[in-house]
């Protein structure tokens, strides 16, 4: 297959990369290194990229800011932070790519933990975390042509527990190669309409 990463600069992305990689041909991309560059949150920007590397197989997303923060003292411009970056950015990606799939391929987004374990600070992350997972059950029964689409939601990576580590406390870790296997499980499966947990 031929499977686009964005966001494959992360630690998610890179390890998704890895996976993939071993089996298929991979094309990375993120906003700001490597040869292909894109901006989620421009739905131009993502049309052209495809201009440059044409039909894919799958696209995998690994992006997507969020806010943390006492919600009393969080701002409507603060909690915007992770509607219009991970939600909105992920969901423009599907609504502008979707052509660009071939038929019965798919999309792998990335949501989180937060959405079902909410915890002190993490409004935006629970919030934007349970719009996307709500968003792969809505698209899976009108995306075209057999395409599929499904959400990876990980526990607190172990490689990000010294910046995320206290507002997951109590919390197990995963490794980033633990969670680029839900990635591979969508991809390579056959399911839609998914959220993959890994806890």
């Amino acid at each position: 297959m031929k499977i686009l990463v964005i966001g494959a600069n992360g630690t998610v992305g890179k390890a998704v990369v890895a996976e993939l990689a071993q089996r298929h041909e991979v094309i990375e991309a993120s906003q700001s290194r490597g040869p292909h560059r894109i901006d989620v949150l421009d739905s131009g920007s993502i049309r052209g990229l495809f201009a440059e590397i044409g039909k894919v197989d799958a696209i995998v997303t690994t992006t997507g800011r969020l806010h943390f923060g006492p919600l009393a003292e969080t701002t409507p411009e603060q909690f915007r932070i992770g509607l219009d970056d991970k939600l909105m950015g992920q969901v423009k990606v599907v609504l502008a790519a979707h052509p660009f799939v071939t038929d019965g391929g798919s999309f792998t987004l990335t949501s989180g933990i937060l959405d079902i374990e909410p915890v002190r600070h993490g409004a935006n992350a629970t919030t934007v975390n349970a719009a996307i997972a709500g968003f792969v059950r809505a698209a899976a029964v009108e995306l075209p042509r057999g395409l599929r689409i499904n959400a990876v939601s990980p526990t607190v990576l172990t490689e990000s527990l010294d910046k995320f580590g206290p507002y997951f406390r109590g919390f197990e870790s995963a490794p980033a190669s633990r969670v680029a296997l839900a990635y591979s499980r969508s991809v390579e499966g056959v399911q839609t309409g998914r959220v993959y947990r890994v806890g």
